[in-house]
Parts: C-alpha cells; sequence; structure tokens
C-alpha cells in the first residue's frame, strides 16, 4: 500500500554522520547502527521538578547519565562515572556549581572538569579527570538531554506549553517494558480506539476509519484525522453534539515524540505531547505534559484519572505485542489504508538510519 514517497527529514542526523570516536554503552541492547543513528537526538529524561540540586540518576539508551541543578538553576547532565575510580557521581552531592563525588572527594565544575583533589590541594590535576558531557535543556516542564552534540537541533514543537491562555497538566510518567518506537506508533493508531479504548473513550459500535491525509515536514510529518469519535470520556458522552466531527492533528518529530491536537465542539483545543524516552532497546519511560484553553477552573483530578485510563488500556496491549521489534521492512507485516500514519512512521524511521530489523 503506497501512502507517502520516502523522505529524509532536513534536520535528521544519519548515523554513517556520527563520529565513532563517541564510545557506546557497556551491555548495550541497541545494535551500534540504531545506537549511533539515536544518540544525537534530544530525548526527555525527568520531570523538571525531579532534578534538585541532589545528583538524579537515570538511564537514556542504555548510557547511565546523572542530571543535577546548580547555583543559577541550570541543568548540568553528564556521563554518571568519576574517571578516578569509576563510582557514580550520582552518589555524590552538589556544591554551588560542581559536583563532588562521594569517594575522594574530587570536584567537577559545569564544563566537567576537575577543579580540585582533596589528597593533593597543591598537586597537577590530570586532564583524564574529565567528564563526560552531555546537552541538557529544560523545556515544556521536562529536562531534555542529547548524548552526542552533532551540530545543532531543534526541541519539538510544543508552543501551547508556554502559552497563558492555556492550562498546564504534568502528568506522572509512565514506564513501558516496550520499545519506544512500538509506543509512538500506538499513540499514532487511530483503528484501535473502538477495542482498546472502549472503557474510556471508544465506542464500539463506530469503528470505521475514514480516510485521512499524511503531509511530510522537515522532521517527521502531520496526519489529519477527521471522524465522528468523540474524545469525551464515556460519563460525559452527552456533551458531544449529534453529528460533530472531531479533529485530532498529530505532529511527529522523528524519533520518538509526538503531539496530537484535538479541537473540541467549542473550538476549545487540547494538546498532548507524547514523548517516548528510550531507557534501553525494549524499556521506555513516557512523558505526556498536556494543556488545554478551555475549563480552566475544572478539577484536574478528572482530567489525570481518564489520562491514567488510557494510558494503562494503551500499555496493556503495547508490552505484549510481537515482535518486540518495530518492523521497518513494511513487508514483514500486513498493512490496511487506516495504517497510513504507522507507514510514514516506519518510513520515516528508517530514513535516520536505523536498521530494517529495528531494536528500539
Amino acid at each position: 500500500m503506497e501512502t507517502t514517497t520516502t523522505f529524509i527529514p532536513t534536520t535528521a542526523v544519519l548515523a554513517t554522520d556520527l563520529p565513532h570516536t563517541v564510545s557506546m554503552p557497556r551491555d548495550c541492547t541497541f545494535t551500534e547502527t540504531d545506537w549511533r543513528a539515536l544518540a544525537p537526538y534530544w530525548y526527555p529524561v525527568a520531570h523538571a521538578h525531579e532534578v534538585t540540586h541532589k545528583p538524579y540518576a537515570l538511564r537514556l539508551l542504555d548510557e547511565r547519565v546523572v542530571v543535577y541543578r546548580i547555583s543559577d538553576g541550570s541543568v548540568v547532565a553528564a556521563r554518571d562515572i568519576c574517571h578516578h575510580r569509576g563510582v557514580p557521581l550520582s552518589l555524590g552531592h552538589v556544591e554551588g556549581d560542581e559536583i563532588v563525588c562521594r569517594y575522594h572527594g574530587l570536584r567537577y565544575n559545569r564544563d566537567g572538569r576537575c577543579t580540585y583533589i582533596p589528597a593533593h590541594p597543591d598537586g597537577t590535576i590530570s586532564p583524564r579527570l574529565q567528564l563526560d558531557m552531555y546537552q541538557a535543556q529544560e523545556r515544556y516542564g521536562l529536562i531534555w538531554v542529547r548524548l552526542v552534540d552533532n551540530g545543532p537541533l531543534p526541541l519539538p514543537v510544543f508552543d501551547e506549553w508556554e502559552d497563558p491562555d492555556y492550562l498546564q497538566v504534568q502528568l506522572d510518567s509512565v514506564a513501558i517494558e516496550a520499545a519506544a518506537g512500538r509506543q509512538v506508533e500506538g499513540f499514532l493508531d487511530v483503528s484501535h480506539f473502538a477495542f482498546v479504548h472502549k472503557e474510556s473513550f471508544g465506542e464500539p459500535d463506530n469503528p470505521v476509519v475514514p480516510d485521512y491525509k499524511v503531509s511530510l515536514t522537515s522532521g517527521g510529518f502531520v496526519a489529519d484525522y477527521i471522524s465522528t469519535v468523540s474524545n469525551y470520556a464515556h460519563g460525559y458522552k452527552h456533551l458531544n453534539p449529534p453529528g460533530y466531527l472531531w479533529h485530532r492533528r498529530f505532529e511527529v518529530f522523528l524519533p520518538f515524540v509526538a503531539k496530537l491536537t484535538v479541537t473540541f465542539p467549542d473550538g476549545g483545543k487540547l494538546q498532548i505531547l507524547n514523548a517516548a524516552s528510550p531507557i534501553s532497546a525494549r524499556k521506555t519511560r513516557l512523558f505526556v505534559p498536556l494543556c488545554r484553553n478551555f475549563n480552566k477552573d475544572a478539577p484536574i483530578e478528572d482530567t489525570l484519572d481518564f489520562n491514567y485510563q488510557v494510558f494503562a488500556e494503551d500499555k496493556a496491549i503495547v508490552e505484549r505485542q510481537f515482535p518486540e521489534d518495530l518492523p521497518l521492512n513494511l513487508q514483514e507485516e500486513a498493512h490496511f489504508p487506516a495504517d497510513r500514519s504507522s507507514i510514514s512512521y516506519r518510513r520515516g524511521l528508517a530514513t535516520l538510519g536505523l536498521g530494517r530489523s529495528y531494536t528500539a
């Protein structure tokens, strides 16, 4: 089934462009080509409120990472290891602009350079005592990290989060025992509503998927889906005007971020950023900041409960998919017209240099 032409996004960083001096993590669960294709992209690794002046340990693409705030409130990210004797820096503490190793008290500044060795306060400091630093920034209530700097690369666009006309809601992250690519593809899927989400908002008597359009962008694609399937939870279906056409716009930012905009009957808009962070090849931490410009005074508990229910319904399916890897060879699985966004997504991932038997 043909839906779009093969493309290479202008913001893509191909694996062949990555310097091979960049070392891969030990016991990496990705193939080398896949890891090198993914390492230059931005990924959310924590909620902003989780990162304080106390070192915060995490994993990203199998790499051990530590993030922390320094005196001016900015976020620093580094490989979670002191090169003196291999102790995780996340066991230490932060003083001012420096992180202090718990084992021997070595201090490292915001650039990762060792500034002080307590055992030899006046001695020469080896240039090997330099931390492996990563780019980090705070946006949309999240901390984003990039393991490889291969030139400027923008974050996914979520301007509504900064708009004072919107109510911002930061949901708890979701731990998923599945590949990030599988999760994102499930988020883009429009034909599972009537079946997977029949207890939350899906309509079992309304499973038909109207034709929809996919348009390529520099960093992925946009899919505009219009149907009569309501986005209201079942307890609020009475608010849906008969025959109302719901517009859902999916904006994909390769490799693992997709933004959904839902237009409600009164003209209000709901914005959801589905940002999947690959802990390893088959472990994902999902971050989902959302905002809306209507019902801003309504209790937030209903919004939280509804979205957690939807997440749980998706999680139950995605964690059981087989093969666990997302097949980028379109001949490996069958497709039908409603899969237009899934096919575009797989083709987009392939252009990033990922293997045909993709492991993430």
